[in-house]
């Protein structure tokens, strides 16, 4: 049988047109590799042209299908079959496993891993998309990614190290041993097609040692917690209201920065006084009764047209940045106007100052959306506790609203 061309493509679209009848072309006599096949249908008002492999193995016939004419060139078509199909049919595999058989490089791996978290509805993949389409410039983009060696890696990461971004460096490369190590079972997953076989055999970043991490310990006493405060409520430096509001909110309820940071119009019931969000850090719906001085301060703020509560002083149209909060602290921090912290050493405060105003550790948790891992919490506890949390936070308030009485007095005095 001689070889399809595109003029009997063409011309079998007008016969199916006008007879209204399903018409089947092969391309090549397929001895011992199956054929490419053009399956024609009349339909209402179009015809559709589908390529096909077709194969007949014990005796049976079977298609897979590859593309669509014309989107699909009958010279794609052809090289896609005898790129994909031809080699597993000669060896009587069943074509119903073949796919495409080309080597992902390393841009379809970072691509294929943020998608993945993309699709995970991981926030953080913007930040990883950002880091690897860097790393890709510099490893090449269309390189096969099993080609990439440990020693590329590390190459790559030694600058960024070198120059004091110790904590980039390892961020940059945990995306890189993470996005291999998807590599490595993603074309193994069942569940899932990946669009590419990258026929890794190891992560070559699996081996490069992580930066040592410094557990901090760093929280606010009484005095400081005040201090830091009223700075806040009154800054002695032209600032963006928005800024110093979300940091005596986080100190207020102890919750995440990005948590506080996006806080919208949506997530705020102000007739139960609660912030709910449906999605966190560790992928759990929480929602926290907020004492009656964070509730106040919510309450005196008028969200902008787009529903944030702290939008970013740049674009209105969306929130500020946690590291743009984390930026503001570290520059007065650096000007020497509040106690040296972080907002996660503020966070670290309110789990310590809460347990000296009497929460249990539990409800602290549970305020704090900690993971509670015992069988129990995971798997079977579905109580919202929010009656408990509602006691917690009332004992926490009166804590605070103390504390800072206790040191407008003695300024008065």
């Amino acid at each position: 049988m001689s070889c399809l061309t595109d003029l009997e493509v063409r011309r079998a679209i007008k016969r199916v047109e006008n007879t209204r009848r399903q018409e089947n072309l092969s391309d090549g006599d397929g001895r011992g590799t199956g054929r490419l096949m053009l399956i024609l249908k009349p339909m209402p008002k179009r015809v559709t042209c589908d390529w096909m492999a077709q194969q007949f193995r014990d005796g049976k016939r079977t298609r897979k299908k590859i593309g669509s004419y014309p989107s699909m060139s009958l010279s794609e078509a052809r090289a896609i079959f005898n790129r994909d199909f031809a080699n597993v049919i000669q060896k009587r595999r069943s074509i119903k496993i073949a796919g495409d058989t080309r080597i992902g490089s390393v841009g379809d791996l970072f691509e294929g891993y943020v998608q993945s978290l993309k699709e995970a509805g991981k926030p953080s993949w913007k930040e990883t998309e950002k880091g690897l389409n860097k790393v890709a410039g510099i490893l090449g983009r269309e390189r096969p990614a099993r080609n990439i060696e440990p020693d590329e890696i590390t190459a790559v990461i030694r600058p960024i190290y070198e120059r004091g971004a110790r904590s980039m460096a390892d961020h940059v490369r945990t995306y890189i041993r993470a996005a291999f190590s998807w590599g490595l079972k993603s074309e193994h997953d069942y569940r899932t097609s990946s669009p590419r076989r990258f026929r890794l055999v190891y992560n070559p970043a699996a081996g490069i040692p992580t930066e040592p991490k410094t557990v901090g310990t760093r929280w606010l006493d009484e005095s400081e917690f005040v201090r830091l405060y009223r700075w806040l409520e009154c800054p002695d430096v032209p600032i963006h209201p928005p800024y110093p509001r979300a940091i005596r909110l986080i100190m207020l309820t102890g919750q995440r920065v990005d948590e506080i940071a996006q806080l919208h119009v949506s997530q705020w019931n102000a007739a139960e006084r609660i912030i709910d969000w449906s999605k966190t850090k560790n992928n759990m719906p929480h929602a926290i009764p907020v004492p009656d001085v964070a509730a106040e301060l919510i309450e005196s703020i008028t969200p902008n047209e787009y529903g944030w509560f702290f939008p970013s002083h740049k674009d209105p149209k969306r929130p500020v940045r946690a590291t743009t909060l984390y930026s503001f602290v570290w520059r007065q921090r650096e000007r020497g106007v509040i106690p040296h912290a972080t907002n996660r050493d503020l966070r670290r405060t309110w789990k310590t100052l809460a347990g000296k105003a009497g929460l249990s550790k539990e409800i602290r948790d549970r305020l704090q959306n900690h993971a509670l891992q015992d069988v129990s919490s995971k798997n079977y506890d579905r109580w919202n506790y929010m009656p408990e949390k509602r006691a917690g936070m009332k004992k926490w308030n009166a804590f605070v609203v103390r504390m800072l009485a206790k040191k407008r007095d003695r300024l008065a005095a």
